[in-house]
């Protein structure tokens, strides 16, 4: 009974305390909640993704001389290759060669049961079709005729009846069977694909030890959403299958490796969830705690009276487990119920994480239940005269500046030894997580939060609010002095979330740009154009190209070693800061300009060949021409080039001495970079190479950028808005409810509402000062931070942080916003009658 007496009058009398309670909880759950629904969408859309990127799931192939007895499961197709010494056409009177090449042999229904193994770019889709580089280096279209030369056998005529795309070429010719980690197999430039009936006409009689055959198999997807339990069911699959095949047979487990490389993607979202998340739940648990804390005077009075009326210790403690339970099952589910809902709308699925309501209960009883428990005794209603004699051990000890000057020297070291989160070893994504390196930022954290308390209790009130108080400024300061605890337990808080939110918001908008810039450095452009003999004006006539940029590309010698050789406009290419070494960009490009036999080459090429600024350096093209240049400059990333060793020259020097292809970068004007792609394959035909910066992206979609963070981001940086606004607005209104007998005792003793309201507004001013200034200049800290210890997920590392201006506009407008209102609530309900205010009381 006396416990239901005890809650009605809590929802009665404490009606706003116990709600804002109980906000604070769910703060505590929902983020938790979403960030694993998050975690959970985000792995099972990678299993989905890699399922569909993989055309063909196994390569069963056939060991020589041996006969499969065992049927394959699920959907299976037989194929067959023949290795062949080349290809030959013949157009106006002029004769192409091919060097080897590859003749697949496809059953009728085979681009319909893998569909993603091929695409159609000119002709039929069925008869002799051929892969678009042969087209190319054939001068080939549909209709054409070509031989090819087959081993052991006479010639063959073939006429082509199409051109097709191969975009999983690497997967199809792999060599099955390869051991772990050895150099993966380039497939071959030379492709023809005939029907079934063709190839075994052609080529049953050519040695066997030219002949392979495989069978492609699609198994059932009914995998489990996790893609390291997916990874083991289907490697487990594989396997199995193997060991039903006693030799006969080896698995090219496609989908197997995908998945493998999901698993990094995952462990990689982990690690964001952790790292990214984490500060945001702390917030949540310190702003549940303060807002329970603002009632503990109250509380221990109330306590105290129960207590000095007779009742026992016992009694009082079941009374704080039951108001814990009330507004901790309360928080629990509103939190769950709004993570429900936000997940539903972001993710399409509501399915939270349950264990995020164990957390909120284990806040509720940290916050809740035991100052509700020191409370049980009557000493704790005594009323304190003056403030604690001596500060913390940590204030007097400087814990915060140890804090930050350890978080200094963990990032120094990470730093001097290079230490990535994410490697890239020659374009094989790889990760490589030392949670050693997360103690710089997370030290910084913990420690600009202390280092805000600390100046939020020491700094001279009355120089900081002489502005707003004029000639009050002395009693105004007295009376905040008294107040310096709540007031730096709010300042630190609403500091703390805006290091949060910019943080955050600016570690996203780095990694959105860079992921964006990763794709245009693989792909060179928005479109890329190569193998055509269109000029610079007809492409700069098609809708929707704005630009577009002539590069010329060939391959010299260096010493031995043959590198890509990129020509160039200097005065019109654009380069980020990052691709050079020893200098901006413009800089570089410049010394570039000045002088037309000029080039650039890479730090592993200066390093291997010993090279200083100004060397000459004398480059060998296949044909045996040698061209001198001088060493001007360090490249280190530049468009369409590969990871390692390559040359970047004039473009003018080049094409005088040294003749090259011409491929063209392409930027839009704003349409997207797939349309203006499709627009120029039906002017330039099937054997013009285009490429978009869309489609690469998918493609490169690797465990670094390929993970989705929008879904995290609008949780996170919305988290933050509700976080500021309660913890500048809630904080401030829950300090000044308790300080309602001050002000009534200050208006019966003649304080003017002018009076009174230059105390509340000096309040105001100086949490918002101090959360604007400290977290700002803390959070810019800490974004920095977070952008050097995750710089391998950035390839290539960006030029400077990217600004959210218009999100940290909004946090500025919100925050100011919560402080105004909740000054304005609190000078209105200090106009109240001072008697009345006391008799509730």
């Amino acid at each position: 009974m006396l416990i239901l007496i005890w809650l009605r009058g809590l929802l009665a009398r404490r009606t706003g305390t116990l709600a804002a309670a109980a906000a604070g909880i769910a703060l505590a759950v929902v983020l938790p909640a979403l960030l694993g629904a998050f975690l959970s969408a985000a792995k099972a859309t990678m299993t989905t993704r890699s399922i569909q990127r993989v055309p063909v799931d196994w390569q069963v192939e056939r060991q020589p001389g041996q006969s499969l007895s065992v049927p394959m499961p699920g959907t299976s197709r037989e194929v067959s290759f023949a290795r062949i010494d080349g290809f030959e056409s013949r157009r106006q009177g002029q004769t192409l060669t091919t060097g080897a090449g590859q003749v697949l042999g496809l059953p009728g229904d085979y681009a319909a049961t893998f569909p993603g193994e091929m695409r159609l770019l000119a002709g039929q889709s069925t008869g002799p079709l051929l892969a678009q580089q042969t087209a190319a280096n054939l001068h080939a279209a549909p209709g054409a005729t070509i031989t090819v030369r087959r081993p052991g056998l006479p010639d063959a005529p073939v006429t082509v009846t199409g051109v097709v795309e191969l975009p999983a070429a690497d997967s199809l010719f792999q060599r099955v069977g390869a051991p772990p980690g050895g150099q993966p197999q380039a497939p071959p430039d030379n492709v023809l694909l005939l029907p079934e009936a063709d190839w075994h006409r052609l080529f049953d009689g050519i040695p066997r030890d030219r002949v392979r055959t495989q069978f492609h198999v699609r198994i059932g997807h009914r995998l489990p959403p996790d893609p390291a339990a997916a990874y083991t069911a289907v490697t487990g699959q594989a396997r199995n299958l193997e060991e039903r095949m006693a030799g006969t047979g080896l698995v090219g487990d496609n989908l197997g490796a995908a998945l493998d490389a999901a698993r990094a993607d995952a462990l990689y979202s982990q690690v964001l969830f952790l790292f990214l998340g984490a500060p945001a739940v702390v917030l949540a648990a310190l702003l549940a705690a303060l807002v329970t804390r603002a009632g503990t005077p109250r509380r221990a009075t109330q306590q105290a009276l129960l207590r000095a009326r007779g009742a026992s210790r016992g009694a009082l403690v079941r009374l704080a487990l039951a108001e814990t339970v009330l507004v901790g099952v309360a928080g629990v589910l509103a939190g769950l119920g709004s993570a429900a809902l936000a997940g539903r709308a972001l993710f399409g699925s509501a399915d939270v994480s349950w264990w995020a309501a164990v957390l909120g209960l284990l806040v509720a009883g940290v916050t809740v239940l035991l100052p509700a428990l020191r409370a049980t005794t009557v000493a704790a209603g005594r009323r304190p005269v003056g403030g604690p004699r001596r500060s913390h051990a940590w204030l007097r000890y400087g814990l915060d500046l140890w804090l930050l000057a350890g978080s200094a020297v963990i990032f120094w070291i990470t730093s001097r030894n290079g230490y990535q989160l994410v490697l890239v070893p020659e374009g094989l994504p790889q990760l490589s997580v030392d949670y050693w390196a997360f103690a710089g930022p997370t030290l910084l954290w913990t420690g600009a939060g202390l280092l805000v308390w600390r100046l939020t209790r020491t700094v001279p009130l009355t120089w900081a609010v002489r502005p707003l108080t004029g000639g009050l400024a002395s009693t105004v300061s007295a009376m905040l002095t008294r107040q310096r605890a709540p007031l730096a337990r709010a300042a630190t808080l609403a500091a703390l979330a805006v290091m949060f939110a910019i943080s955050t918001s600016v570690f996203d908008t780095t990694y959105r740009q860079q992921a964006q810039v990763d794709a245009e450095l693989t792909n060179g452009a928005d479109v890329t154009v190569s193998h055509t003999t269109a000029t610079q004006g007809q492409l700069a006539s098609v809708p929707g190209v704005a630009r577009a940029e002539p590069l010329q590309h060939r391959f010299a010698y260096v010493g031995s070693d043959l590198q890509d050789l990129y020509g160039i406009r200097p005065t019109t290419t654009q380069l980020h800061d990052t691709y050079v070494s020893g200098g901006t960009a413009r800089e570089i490009l410049d010394r570039l300009a000045r002088r037309p036999d000029a080039l650039l080459v890479s730090q592993e090429t200066v390093t291997d060949f010993q090279l200083r600024l100004g060397d000459q350096v004398r480059l060998r093209a296949e044909d045996g021409t040698t061209v001198p240049f001088h060493y001007a400059g360090i490249i280190t990333e530049f468009p369409t080039a590969p990871r390692d060793s390559f040359l970047v020259a004039n473009a003018a020097y080049l094409a005088r001495h040294m003749p090259a292809d011409t491929t063209y970068l392409i930027t839009t004007d704003g349409t997207p970079p797939h349309q203006v792609a499709a627009e120029l394959r039906g002017r330039l035909g099937p054997t013009v190479k285009i490429t978009d910066v869309e489609t690469t992206r998918q493609v490169i979609g690797s465990s670094l950028t390929a993970v989705d963070l929008s879904g995290l981001t609008a949780i996170e940086l919305g988290y933050a808005l509700v976080l500021a606004a309660l913890a500048t607005g809630l904080l401030l209104v829950l300090g000044f409810a308790e300080r309602r007998r001050t002000y009534a005792l200050a208006g019966v003793l003649g304080a003017t509402p002018r009076q009174l309201g230059s105390f509340v507004w000096a309040e105001v001013a100086l949490v918002g000062v101090v959360a604007a200034a400290l977290g700002a200049l803390c959070g810019w800290a800490l974004s920095r931070m977070l952008v050097a210890v995750l710089s391998g997920v950035f390839d290539p590392p960006p030029d400077g942080l990217a600004v959210p201006w218009p999100y940290l506009g909004v946090l500025a407008v919100l925050g100011a916003v919560a402080l105004l209102a909740a000054g304005a609530a609190t000078v209105l309900a200090a106009r109240r009658p001072p008697l009345t205010v006391l008799r509730d009381l």
